[in-house]
């Protein structure tokens, strides 16, 4: 018997790849998996909406219950979490030393509501002294001119926001145009003479947040047509095991040291190291080990004037995965 047919988007990391080759299988699900660059699968989906289920920008899918339809329902599985104090990159002659020193100054953004930049406007202004408000965002491409407005942006009144469709955000920077990019991937005019990182070394500062907070964010959550979801209500419970399960295959494949999966040479050390610091539940699935998460993006998000409704973490998600 074939299951509920499912077209599958996700971007291409240890997560998913045990999903797109079948290797862990979607349990009543005869899916059909696409991964691609994930700028590419956003404003693909977000024009077209071509697949039933995809990798989604958690601050876009909080944007969508406002909607009337509320298009897309998510599940509790995070594809993508960062700790973007790492990626605020700063021109050197602009006398920045610290996040408060941004006041005023021209952040660079390719999407004002990236989940990067929700978090680090909510960080820097709950834990370094930055408003949110304070600086100037620049909305424009890092490395290309953007062509459009592929990803539907809202700049709310409260902010000055400008948008450079003339040139990219990694050129500006380099040339002291705008003064940092608080971005999801470094820019290509860094490492340079005038371009550096705000925070030299990240991972102490990294370290410190999660101390505090005991916050990994998410960037992306997992998220189905909810038209599907409804008319097939065992799909989601199957896709979240299959997630789970995908992902224990990726730590098992990081702690394997006989062929390395990845690049670095020290893997095995760096998962230690990332246990160790941050608990071997730090790539957490489900609602409980992500409450705190969520009511801080849902709070930051809100901050932000992105929102307007004050969601409860378990109104992102169906009541079968209240539980999780």
């Amino acid at each position: 018997m074939t299951g509920v047919p499912l077209t599958i988007a996700l971007s291409d990391s240890d997560r998913t790849r045990p999903i797109a080759r079948g290797a862990v299988p979607i349990k009543g699900v005869d899916a059909s998996v696409t991964l691609m660059g994930v700028q590419a699968l956003f404003n693909h989906q977000l024009t077209t909406h071509e697949y039933d289920c995809c990798e989604f920008p958690i601050a876009t899918y909080l944007r969508t219950l406002e909607q009337q339809e509320q298009p897309y329902l998510a599940i509790p599985i995070f594809p993508s979490r960062h700790f973007r104090l790492s990626d605020v990159f700063i021109n050197t002659t602009k006398g920045i030393d610290k996040p408060s020193d941004l006041a005023g100054k021209r952040i660079g953004v390719s999407v004002f509501d990236m989940a990067a930049a929700v978090w680090l406007r909510g960080i820097f202004e709950e834990y370094y002294d930055l408003p949110r408000t304070a600086p100037i965002y620049v909305a424009g491409g890092l490395e290309t001119l953007r062509s459009g407005d592929e990803h539907p942006q809202h700049y709310p009144d409260q902010f000055n926001c400008e948008e450079r469709l003339d040139s990219s955000l990694s050129d500006l920077l380099a040339a002291g145009e705008i003064d940092a990019i608080y971005t999801a991937r470094a820019p290509s005019c860094w490492p340079s003479d005038n371009v550096t990182r705000l925070f030299d070394d990240p991972i102490p500062e990294e370290l410190s947040y999660f101390e505090k907070t005991g916050i990994y964010p998410a960037m992306h959550v997992l998220a189905i047509k909810r038209k599907i979801a409804e008319a097939n209500p065992e799909v989601v419970p199957a896709l979240y095991e299959a997630f789970v399960e995908g992902q224990a295959v990726a730590r098992a494949q990081l702690f394997d040291s006989a062929a390395l999966a990845t690049m670095l040479p020290w893997q095995l050390e760096a998962l230690l190291f990332a246990e160790e610091k941050l608990g071997t539940d730090y790539w957490a699935h489900g609602l409980a080990a992500n409450r705190t998460m969520l009511e801080t993006v849902i709070r930051y998000l809100l901050a932000d004037e992105l929102i307007a409704t004050s969601y409860a973490p378990e109104d992102l998600f169906s009541a079968d995965m209240h539980g999780t």
